[in-house]
């Protein structure tokens, strides 16, 4: 069937902005005990919250259980990106189900719930609401004392995890620690029952106890490091009672990142670091009298990665089976779960539909049967999936989702994306994902090139992945075709390709962003006078420094950015990220002409295409501050729309946001590339 001709950017589209919304974030965090297997859940359109859904891998037939009722917020604010935010504790009973202990978003505390088995007879929700109580006290300031990645360690009544205190007014003022929680509800009204662990490195990730219980593993790291800058791997003794012993060093120093740890059923310990300069698995053994480690021993020298950025504490991409097998996730432009065989360093890779798994491993079933994991590709949403490592079977845990199916209305307004690899400054590689205007019975007019947008994503240490991405489609079912860069910086391409940006955020990503465009134009690709640029974050930053100091774009989309480098490094964000600047940019104050010269708040004037800026204002990464001050320089010269979101964080979490600002977008597209639209119009003012 031939397609009409139809101007780009007015194709019509069932993928609205709702649609987008209600389908945006991802199930998350899978975590199996015996047949049960649970995750987390945003839910956009219950005011953003996340909650707990559960299923069982023995009865594939029974739907999925949503277990927490609103207002409960599954979600931990540890680092302000948080983390997994929840551990299951095995009942005391084979058939009274799980226990799960979780952070509540509201007020940052532990709790404890008891929903009662998942019965194929009699669902535990049928009972009502389930009951919970807290398992740490009130803090004095709201929110200010903070649990993650929790884990149950092997005989005893505690769930351990990483604590955040905030002790002052500023944001630096926090120190954390790895501590024991008893499950018996004690520490909700004597802080002092509540048992200190180990401490000593400004930030702590992964803490991990051996099968046996005698060891402990932790990651840390200090200022003005991040976790995939430098980290260290360490390991103490534990006594009869949980008691740390002396801290010894196994693995990571200067210029190597460990990202994981994790122990075998026999009391390896196995880690994913980068010595070589690719994140690959390696093993750590043990004297057989229990004395001085051996030295690490890579398992798969290869030049992928078997792991990335600790933006998040908790994440898995290795997860070690009971019979000796490690399951991983490896890849670059594309990631796959594969069984390692550490004896020989094999990998079979599983057969599925999906082309990209995430660092969320887990095992479930009898015998540690199941791989779990989170997994999607370009025409499956992000799902959780359950794959057997006997027979290969997969299974999704999470589709249908209250028999609403969100790929199948939209199966053939779907783009197809491509991973491409271009030519930037001085001939270096830069990677991207390009999603061409795609529709089934629409095309644009004959040889009249689209619009494009370029996504930037944020990190500005991450990637884009090549997934099912509702509002990449939104864009490419209407006629604009979108890249993802995956500019210099980027993880997915080893060590080399990610310290691209040291010292030249601001440079690299915006000189790598205008590449992409331009190879997309002189090839025919796109129009050359119609191509945006938008991103979030630091992606925002990229996309305000691009309209700043280059003319390739006609106008852009600026999310919750930077805009003040050195007011940044001063005060204006979050303890984890405080120092980040020292790498991306340069130490300060020794280069702060660099900070200054770079940032777009102190270059306005140099600003002539139309933007849009949403800004959420309960940011503390990227506060509104920075937004305000850029506003006052831009006043009166080039038109713009501000939109700020009450009670939104870093990132747009609700409904009706994340619908207002898709409309603002698309207006701000639709005005600048002269083409009609049904998002309603957008004022841009002087």
């Amino acid at each position: 069937m031939s397609k009409r001709p139809l101007r780009h950017g007015s194709w019509p589209s069932p993928i609205g902005a709702g649609a987008v919304a209600r389908h945006d974030g991802m199930p998350n965090w899978p975590t199996a005990v015996g047949e049960e297997v649970w995750w987390t859940e945003p839910r956009p359109a219950e005011k953003g919250r996340v909650t707990l859904r559960r299923a069982r891998l023995d009865l594939p037939g029974l739907p999925a259980e949503t277990v927490l009722p609103a207002p409960w917020n599954v979600r931990s604010r540890v680092h302000e990106y948080g983390g997994r935010p929840y551990a299951l504790v095995r009942g005391a009973a084979p058939d009274a189900g799980p226990i799960v202990v979780f952070s509540e978003f509201s007020d940052q505390r532990l709790y404890r719930c008891e929903p009662g088995p998942l019965r194929d007879a009699a669902p535990a929700g049928s009972g009502g609401a389930p009951t919970v109580r807290p398992l740490t006290p009130e803090p004095e300031i709201r929110a200010g004392v903070r649990y993650v990645e929790p884990i149950v360690p092997p005989g005893r009544d505690e769930v351990w995890c990483v604590r955040e205190t905030h002790l002052g007014p500023n944001p630096t003022d926090v120190e954390r620690d790895i501590v024991a929680v008893p499950l018996d509800g004690s520490g909700a009204d004597r802080p002092e029952a509540i048992r200190r662990v180990a401490a000593g490195q400004r930030f702590l990730a992964c803490p991990r106890v051996s099968p046996s219980g005698d060891r402990l593993s932790w990651i840390g790291w200090d200022h003005p490091d991040m976790p995939w800058d430098s980290t260290r791997l360490y390991v103490c003794d534990l006594s009869a009672d949980g008691r740390a012993g002396e801290v010894r060093t196994v693995a990571g120093g200067p210029g190597e990142a460990v990202v994981q740890a994790e122990w075998g059923a026999d009391g390896t310990l196995y880690c994913v670091t980068d010595p070589d300069g690719w994140w690959n698995p390696h093993q750590i053994g043990f004297a057989a009298d229990g004395g001085a480690e051996r030295a690490p021993v890579n398992l798969a020298r290869r030049e992928e990665e078997f792991g990335g950025p600790l933006w998040q504490l908790g994440s898995s991409w290795l997860r070690p089976l009971r019979d000796g097998r490690i399951a991983v996730v490896h890849g670059r432009a594309t990631t796959a779960l594969g069984v390692l065989s550490p004896d020989s360093g094999a990998i079979a890779d599983v057969t599925t539909p999906h082309t990209e798994w995430f660092g969320r491993l887990t095992s479930g079933g009898a015998a540690d049967s199941w791989v779990i994991g989170v997994a999607a590709a370009a025409t499956l949403p992000a799902e959780i999936v359950a794959v057997s490592t006997v027979t290969g079977e997969w299974r999704s845990l999470t589709r249908p989702r209250d028999g609403d199916l969100p790929d199948e209305p939209f199966a053939d307004f779907l783009p197809r994306p491509k991973a491409r690899t271009f030519r930037g400054e001085g001939g270096r590689e830069v990677h991207a994902n390009v999603y061409l205007p795609h529709h089934p019975t629409v095309t644009g007019p004959e040889g009249v090139a689209p619009p494009f947008v370029i996504f930037v994503h944020g990190g500005p240490t991450s990637r884009a992945p090549m997934v099912h991405d509702l509002e990449i489609a939104y864009f490419t079912s209407r006629g604009i075709g979108v890249a993802e860069v995956n500019y210099g910086g980027s993880t997915g391409h080893g060590r080399a390709y990610r310290e691209r940006l040291r010292e030249n955020w601001g440079v690299v990503d915006v000189a790598d962003s205008v590449a992409v465009a331009r190879s997309l134009t002189d090839e025919g690709t796109a129009d050359p006078a119609r191509t945006a640029i938008r991103g979030g974050s630091a992606g925002g930053w990229t996309t305000a420094a691009a309209l700043t100091f280059t003319d390739v774009f006609a106008c852009g989309t600026i999310q919750y950015p930077i805009l003040d480098l050195a007011g940044w490094r001063t005060g204006e964000t979050h303890d984890f990220e405080s120092q980040y600047l020292e790498s991306l940019v340069g130490p300060w104050p020794r280069e702060r002409a660099r900070y200054e010269e770079r940032s777009p708040v102190n270059h306005a004037e140099r600003i002539t295409a139309p933007f849009v800026l949403l800004q959420g204002l309960e940011d503390e990464i990227c506060p509104p501050v920075q937004c305000e001050r850029f506003l006052e320089r831009i006043a009166g010269r080039v038109p713009h729309a501000y939109l700020t979101f009450e009670g939104e964080q870093h990132g747009f979490r609700q409904e009706a946001t994340i619908v207002a600002a898709l409309h603002a977008e698309l207006s701000l597209y639709a005005q600048v590339f002269g083409f009609e639209t049904d998002a309603p119009a957008l004022e841009l003012r002087r």
